[in-house]
């Protein structure tokens, strides 16, 4: 549980550092809020922003719940392989969106299979 806790942690400060990337462009780039289209540089790393916080709705509870089901290390690796997919799709993202792909699918597979994984899980524990 607390090398999980420590990935979720990672996971949310990633999540908060990509928030502040967003941020310092709106600031660079003259996009005062409530405006979130203006510059192309900001417009990248707010849509990163924003479609990561969509990710982490999925990836908290199936880490969380995953851990339970399966073995913690298992669902803490997942969740680095999670953090680096996060990564790469920003870099990619903010380069050129055409790129995000790689980032997204690295990121994708994490979350399916402690998505599918808790599934999984649940369903043999109520069958006995």
């Amino acid at each position: 549980m607390d090398l999980v806790s420590l990935v979720v942690g990672l996971a949310l400060l990633e999540y908060l550092v990509f928030g502040m990337l967003a941020g310092k462009a709106r600031g660079e780039h003259g996009v005062e809020a409530p405006a979130i289209v203006g510059h192309p540089d900001f417009e990248r790393k707010y849509r990163v922003h924003q479609n990561t916080l969509e990710q982490l709705v999925i990836f908290v509870p199936s880490i969380l719940l995953f851990q339970l089901f399966w073995n913690p290390n298992l669902a803490a690796l997942m969740g680095l392989v999670f953090i680096v997919g996060r990564i790469l799709y920003y870099r990619g993202y903010v380069k050129d969106p055409a790129k995000r792909t790689l980032g997204f699918a690295v990121g994708f597979l994490a979350q399916a299979v402690l998505l599918l994984g808790t599934l999984l899980g649940a369903s043999l524990a109520i069958l006995g």
